[in-house]
């Protein structure tokens, strides 16, 4: 299976100034994630950046690096542009890595790039994984995927689904049903991708504000699977550094 890793590493960070620098146990994140990558077998791992100092940063350490536009409005937008650049065919495989994920297994990057390569209908996969706490149920910010008995997903939404009509949310037993969230990692087809920028944004994707449900509208076929291993949250607030700082002991 051949596949490239696409890191998208933006600079600006309402809640974290210059996040793809924030140093982690002596590194800029952005190296963490892309060493995260490396570990992965994928044929080649590119930071994808809008800014001088994470473009010179990166390739201080040795990675594929490339300049993108400042003005795109999501990642999504800014791996196409990657995708335009490599001249990767329409059938080439895409993992889109967040830059802001320093703990992600290779694992994990490697069973999403084999689940689209195994579904050859799908146009993008995903992951996913139980709900374990009733809390997340109700979080707006935790979204949930309900999918179809060969794992395509039907919906995604920031609330709960699906809808338990006889129970309170807050009493649902998750031993005896099982809801998911999703995981924000992706693997593209490149034609996908190029496609993707082209769409107009769907009504639905303006309400939820889930990008995911662009390709849904357009009858893009999404797969998902349960993520094989546990993915750490990743780093958006001060908190979050500290946090990932003291498990990694600095």
């Amino acid at each position: 299976m051949s596949y490239t890793i696409v890191i998208p590493a933006r600079y600006a960070s309402t809640r974290l100034p210059a996040k793809p620098l924030a140093d982690i146990a002596g590194k800029p994140m952005i190296q963490h994630v892309w060493e995260r990558a490396c570990e992965s077998s994928a044929d080649r791992v590119i930071v994808a950046t809008d800014h001088l100092d994470v473009f010179e940063v990166c390739q201080s350490f040795g990675a594929d690096v490339c300049m993108t536009r400042e003005d795109h409005e999501s990642g999504t937008d800014r791996l196409a542009e990657v995708v335009t650049q490599a001249a990767l065919a329409d059938d080439a495989i895409v993992v889109n890595v967040q830059g802001d994920e320093p703990l992600i297994p290779a694992s994990v990057i490697e069973q999403v790039a084999h689940n689209l390569a195994s579904n050859p209908e799908a146009g993008i996969a995903t992951l996913c994984e139980r709900i374990e706490d009733n809390a997340t149920l109700t979080d707006s910010n935790a979204v949930k995927v309900v999918f179809d008995s060969t794992g395509y997903a039907l919906y995604f939404s920031r609330s709960l689904i699906p809808f338990p009509r006889d129970k309170d949310a807050a009493t649902i037993d998750l031993e005896s049903d099982a809801w998911y969230r999703h995981l924000g990692i992706y693997a593209y087809r490149a034609g996908t991708l190029k496609a993707f920028t082209q769409w107009p944004m769907a009504d639905l994707e303006r309400l939820e504000k889930l990008e995911q449900l662009r390709a849904l509208y357009q009858g893009t076929r999404i797969h998902v699977e349960p993520a094989c291993a546990s993915v750490p949250g990743g780093v958006d607030t001060p908190a979050d550094l500290q946090a990932v700082n003291r498990l990694l002991g600095a």
